[in-house]
């Protein structure tokens, strides 16, 4: 996994506008895959965000990539509690609810069908993983990065800056920059 590929999906976590992405990349091994990890940690722990394998297949490794603080601010907003609380989640640890939701979707991974609950630990708003999990994925006002069943001018408006993001982050790493100086940092 080249931190270009990072770059390309995960460039709104990395400058912050967002809680977590969550993308699929070849390997060839297991064990090159977790060093990369761990390396990427390392660089990027520093600067308030965590990396984690989800889903090893058998030529493709799921990677979520988050920032603990707005993740534990985003599962407890009071709608995504209280679904998460019905669902199993014990939102008294975040690092608890990534494994848990880990878990899940390993249980998953023959159909790479993922629990809908995902959209709370990418930074979707809460009213679309509702309305997406209600109307079982139909009925949508628009898509984007996710489903929108809420405030469509809003949505529209993240997903243009989403975009613009990862196109300056794209561009910032072909002149030169490294991954980790495009990151910014969480506030204390």
């Amino acid at each position: 996994m080249s931190d270009y590929t990072i770059i390309e999906n995960c460039s709104p976590t990395l400058a912050g506008l967002k809680t977590g992405s969550l993308f699929s990349c070849d390997y060839e091994s297991r064990e090159e895959v977790l060093r990369q990890i761990r390396r990427l940690n390392q660089k990027l722990g520093r600067k308030g965000l965590h990396i984690i394998p989800v889903v090893f297949y058998e030529t493709r490794v799921v990677i979520y990539l988050y920032r603990p603080d707005l993740l534990s601010k985003d599962l407890n907003n009071e709608t995504a509690a209280g679904l998460l609380k019905d669902l199993g989640y014990h939102l008294e640890n975040t690092e608890g609810c990534v494994a848990f939701l880990r878990r899940k979707m390993m249980k998953r991974e023959e159909n790479w069908q993922f629990p809908h609950e995902v959209g709370f630990f990418l930074g979707y708003p809460p009213e679309d993983v509702v309305g997406f999990m209600e109307n079982k994925a139909r009925d949508f006002k628009c898509v984007g990065c996710w489903k929108v069943y809420g405030d469509v001018d809003k949505a529209r408006e993240k997903f243009r800056t989403f975009r613009e993001c990862t196109r300056c982050y794209a561009k910032r790493f072909h002149m030169g920059a490294k991954l980790e100086e495009l990151v910014v940092e969480t506030p204390a």
